[in-house]
């Protein structure tokens, strides 16, 4: 009820815009151009944890962006998932397009008609969600998703990964605390194994990224299930630990060596539910 009123609230109130102040605007074009206007680029965490995929952001998280991005996920202005979508879908085109991406459609470029590959967006914890009234992740998924089909490219989103466990606010943690905090909590949801090895390559989406453990446990996870994970894109990356590299730069050769652990990669949860 609330993510439908926040829908229809954006559409008919505008208000102002979620970077500049702007009035009647969700987004003025100066600061859209923000988004993605100096074209996604390759970024690395430092330290840089192990089973990261090559990940590309399309903005640095500071300043305008910054503030859109909040303004989407915590205060629900659901018409900024189209902006954020669009330049989410520009990190996405150069994960897949990057040299050697991996070969997939045998030249590294994804192609219309081929077999889909799917956005795999990384999940909040259910109480997050359910805080904010909203699935931000999803929705930025979605708005890419609708982007990239648009302009010819075959993908589909699966929202095929969940939480096996409680996690710790990531807020306020070091590196090494957050890969510890997420070490082992996701899995994917019963019945994906099969949609994972079916499909085409998996590219992660996650809004934003800071030190890569997330991005690392989710790859893990896609991985242990069969999924082929070509890399990860998102719409930002923290100014402190991810470090644009030259543009065009691309992905180092074939895939990366995922640690994970033994085992199932279903949660445990998982199957025991009806």
């Amino acid at each position: 009820m609330r993510g439908w009123w926040q829908e229809i609230t954006g559409l008919v109130l505008p208000g102002e815009c979620a970077g500049c102040g702007r009035a009647r605007s969700v987004l003025c074009e100066e600061c859209r151009a923000a988004l993605g206007g100096g074209g996604a680029r390759r970024v690395r965490p430092d330290p840089e944890p192990a089973g990261l995929p090559p990940v590309h952001a399309a903005a640095r998280y500071e300043g305008v962006v910054r503030a859109a991005l909040i303004a989407h996920k915590e205060r629900g202005v659901l018409g900024l998932a189209r902006p954020l979508g669009a330049a989410l879908a520009g990190a996405v085109r150069a994960t897949t397009k990057g040299p050697g991406s991996g070969g997939w459609g045998g030249g590294g470029a994804l192609e219309a008609g081929e077999r889909p590959f799917l956005l795999v967006p990384v999940p909040s914890a259910r109480r997050a969600v359910a805080a904010r009234g909203h699935d931000a992740g999803r929705r930025l998924a979605l708005g890419a998703a609708r982007e990239l089909r648009a302009g010819g490219l075959p993908v589909a989103v699966a929202a095929v990964l969940r939480q096996c466990r409680t996690v710790a606010d990531q807020a306020g943690l070091g590196a090494r605390q957050r890969r510890a905090n997420v070490a082992g909590a996701l899995g994917v949801r019963m019945g994906a194994e099969r949609l994972l090895r079916s499909e085409g390559p998996v590219v992660l989406v996650d809004d934003l990224m800071t030190t890569g453990s997330s991005l690392a446990e989710a790859a893990r996870a896609v991985s242990l299930a069969g999924g082929r994970v070509l890399g990860a894109a998102v719409v930002a990356a923290s100014a402190q630990h991810g470090v644009p590299g030259p543009p065009g730069q691309g992905a180092p050769p074939g895939p990366p060596a995922l640690s994970g652990r033994p085992g199932s990669p279903s949660c445990p949860a998982e199957k025991n539910r009806n």
